[in-house]
């Protein structure tokens, strides 16, 4: 929650110094100024300190929340009725609804349900007359007139002003800016700084926007040569979601950096405080029209991919930000299989930093090519990926050399945009007849852990051959219900390591790939699964790894078989009644 959108409760509460004289009497001569509001200028300076205006308003809130009386808090500001009587009575700064809402916050904490003395009387006079003029802005003479003669209300006259003042400003736009065919000429500078500076404080009103969408897609080869630096500003911290269109939205993106970041954390925090499912995700994400941008925009999906792996540095092992990468890059892969082959730049523009060999064997997608040939394809990836994890090795004694680890990282961002590969391995690796299948777990143990961070890359191997080898065990086992123990020593492997965080998501993984694809009856498959990912406490990891499965098989991705998808929606239906603390088991839920 923002400042701007904190309720008087919490104001109350801020601590802080008072208002001083000195800017008390700053904003007195701003406020005086600030009358001759048909100036280009005052309008320049009114924009330049809206800001400001807006973090003043709320310390005077604050001073009157805190202050017993309208005399007392008078007597402490003496000058705060010319303030904000000045302030009220200016259209460039009640236009905007966050300035206006804290004028009417201030008069109403100014007026006294019971006033005690002749300067409250009068202070509830002047507030009546000012929240008047807020709520109609019909106190010029002019308007008066002619809204009495043409039986107009005040607030639908002064909607139509404004419309009317927003379709001449459009107007010059267009007269001014060249037509979008001659797209390397460049549009009147002066009409844009002018026309952007107006409108600071219109951004969150919803009639400018006709205006605001032209300044944002306007032809020229330049976005922020002509803008105003104020306008810029105001446009990096206003919500235009529902005050322009998407292609407006997309310019916004192409130019302002710090929205784009914007919008790529809206993503990851969507996905981390919803839990969506994969489907409910893809849809978001391609709602948002981010992925169309990028696949239009080369330099953009670039951003967004260097925000992707700033993130993914940091969080290495959450499943949320593997699934938004993941789901954001298939989605803007679609995007860019439907442009023109001419209109877009190849794979390797979109992905230079990603080794040229792999790019189009990790992109390709499973469905792209016979099950047959799954196998071969994977023992290709995976000696290419052993290749550049030995070349790391190699160069780990020279200080002086990054190139190796830079390469490694790289693959594997780029395995996990195309987790698709990793899946199927854990398919294979469950139903490959031949052995041994130690390619499938080394491919499966770099995605969890691609780093060799405290040298534990063969140690992180060997628990993998170890997890893998106790869950074959527990296929074949012929004792039902199988004992307590020889189910610890994959709930041991589950256990977190400080030194090895991944470690139990990939011991996760390999079980909830054996109990869908292995031989065993459900019954037996889920008692397993459940026993282990009970004691374990992975119930959140165990549904996304399960949710992630499930979209890739509908999709077509991995295999189909009606049998994988009964035993998935018996995982999930296991794992939800786990986690609502009900057994599964029960005939009926309890109420």
């Amino acid at each position: 929650m923002t400042e701007l959108q904190q309720p008087l409760s919490q104001l109350q509460e801020t601590s802080g110094p008072l208002l001083d004289a000195q800017k008390m009497q700053f904003w007195m001569d701003k406020a005086v100024a600030w009358d001759q509001v048909g100036s280009a200028q005052t309008l320049k300076d009114i924009s330049r300190h809206l800001r400001g205006l807006t973090d003043f308003l709320q310390q005077v809130l604050t001073q009157i929340s805190n202050t017993g009386s309208t005399a007392e808090t008078m007597k402490e500001l003496p000058c705060l009725g010319q303030i904000l009587g000045r302030l009220c009575w200016n259209p460039y700064v009640t236009v905007g609804d966050t300035n206006r809402g804290l004028l009417l916050q201030c008069l109403l904490g100014l007026y006294s349900e019971n006033p005690s003395n002749a300067l409250e009387r009068k202070a509830n006079q002047w507030i009546r007359k000012v929240l008047c003029r807020l709520a109609t802005e019909d106190d010029d003479p002019a308007a008066q007139i002619l809204m009495k003669s043409t039986g107009v209300p005040p607030k639908e006259y002064h909607l139509r002003v404004l419309k009317k003042m927003v379709k001449q400003h459009q107007e010059n736009i267009e007269k001014t800016c060249c037509s979008k065919k001659s797209i390397d000429q460049r549009c009147s500078c002066d009409v844009i700084l002018t026309t952007s500076e107006v409108f600071v404080p219109l951004l969150d009103c919803p009639e400018a926007s006709p205006v605001i969408c032209s300044l944002l897609q306007r032809p020229g080869t330049s976005f922020t040569d002509a803008l105003s630096e104020d306008f810029l500003d105001a446009l990096n911290s206003t919500d235009l979601r529902l005050a322009v269109d998407e292609t407006a939205l997309v310019s916004v993106w192409y130019h302002s950096l710090p929205r784009l970041e914007e919008a790529v954390l809206d993503l990851l925090e969507f996905a981390t405080s919803t839990g969506s499912a994969p489907q409910n995700l893809e849809q978001h994400i391609s709602k948002t029209q981010l992925p169309k941008a990028c696949a239009h925009h080369c330099s953009m999906f670039l951003v967004v991919n260097d925000i992707f792996r700033s993130i993914l540095k940091q969080a290495e092992g959450n499943l949320a930000v593997h699934s938004v990468i993941q789901t954001f890059t298939r989605c803007f892969l679609k995007e860019l299989e439907e442009l023109q082959p001419r209109t877009a730049a190849s794979l390797k523009a979109f992905f230079p930093q990603s080794p040229t060999s792999l790019l189009v064997p990790l992109l390709t997608l499973p469905s792209e090519m016979p099950q047959e040939a799954w196998k071969n394809h994977l023992e290709w990836l995976t000696a290419s990926l052993q290749r550049l994890a030995e070349q790391e090795e190699e160069e780990e004694g020279d200080s002086q050399s990054s190139r190796g680890h830079h390469n490694v990282f790289e693959t594997w961002f780029l395995l996990v945009q195309c987790s698709h590969w990793v899946q199927v391995a854990g398919e294979l690796l469950v139903t490959s007849e031949a052995e041994p299948c130690s390619n499938l777990l080394w491919l499966m143990t770099f995605y969890y852990h691609p780093t060799n961070r405290w040298h534990c890359r063969a140690a992180l191997l060997e628990e993998a051959k170890e997890a893998w080898r106790h869950l074959r065990t527990l296929s074949s086992a012929s004792v039902r219900p199988l004992p307590t123990d020889h189910l610890q020593p994959l709930i041991t492997l589950l256990s977190l390591k400080p030194q090895r965080p991944s470690a139990p998501l990939l011991t996760l993984s390999l079980m909830v790939y054996c109990a869908i694809f292995c031989q065993l009856p459900h019954s037996q498959s889920v008692e397993i699964f459940q026993t282990v990912v009970h004691a374990a406490g992975l119930l959140h990891e165990a549904a996304c790894v399960l949710n992630s499965l499930q979209h890739r098989l509908n999709e077509g991705s991995c295999s189909s078989r009606d049998t994988v998808h009964v035993r998935i929606k018996k995982l999930q239906s296991t794992v939800t009644h786990m986690q609502a603390g009900v057994n599964p088991h029960t005939p009926h839920n309890r109420g």
